[in-house]
């Protein structure tokens, strides 16, 4: 029914720039709050930043002022624009999103997942 893809990971090194997408489709007639997580191994999943159907922005102190959260409703898409990206930034990065669907119902959706390695 509702299906979210993410893109854009991959291997760079430190302060190299990488530029992720989350494309969403299906049955969709509203989407709301939507975020990027990361979770890296042996740590907990952890909010990047979220960005509401207003475009109110969030982000999580380490990663202020070098990523950037984006929507395009029109396109059912949100960006995440990683700058500066430091070893401690490698981690396997989630799309969430909130999504209304024509039926009525309310749910949270979660992407695959996408690879991000900063290396020295």
């Amino acid at each position: 029914q509702v299906q979210l893809v993410e893109s854009g990971g991959g291997l760079v090194q430190t302060g190299g720039s990488l530029r992720l997408s989350c494309a969403a489709s299906g049955s969709i007639y509203r989407l709301n709050i939507m975020g990027w997580y990361r979770q890296a191994p042996g740590k907990q999943r952890e909010l990047v930043a979220s960005i509401t159907d207003d475009r109110i922005i969030e982000y999580e102190d380490s990663v202020k002022g070098r990523f950037t959260i984006s929507r395009e409703n029109a396109k059912k898409m949100i960006d995440l624009q990683m700058d500066n990206l430091k070893p401690e930034d490698t981690a396997v990065y989630y799309c969430k999103a909130e999504i209304q669907t024509w039926d009525g119902k309310l749910s949270n959706y979660w992407g695959q997942g996408t690879q991000v390695t900063v290396s020295s």
